[in-house]
């Protein structure tokens, strides 16, 4: 990845030279023209959020499910505010399916 000198931008590759998408300056390629790969995103810590999602195998938290009263839920966690705040915990009851969440 390039970026302009002049304005700090992002640069993409026009023929042979960089060209700025911002202000248009044209500088050389520094890059040797090839691309460069990642490997396949490995979606094992992908965390399922769904209403049907099947969450065997996701984190477990001691909470009591206000629907049927068992004792032990599924969680994920998400930023639903703004970074000073507290992150949201959603829970899913693992005895009835019953979803709530919590805002600590």
């Amino acid at each position: 990845m390039q970026f302009c000198d002049d304005c700090g931008s992002m640069m993409h590759k026009q023929g042979e030279e960089m060209v700025c998408s911002s202000c248009g300056a044209v500088e050389e390629s520094e890059a040797d023209g090839g691309f460069v790969e990642t490997a396949a995103q490995d979606t094992s810590d992908v965390i399922e959020t769904s209403e049907d999602a099947n969450f065997e195998g996701k984190p477990t938290a001691e909470e009591t499910c206000p629907e049927c009263g068992h004792d032990t839920a599924w969680y994920t966690i998400k930023q639903t505010g703004s970074a000073d705040e507290p992150p949201t915990r959603f829970f899913k009851c693992k005895d009835c399916g019953a979803r709530w969440r919590d805002y600590s």
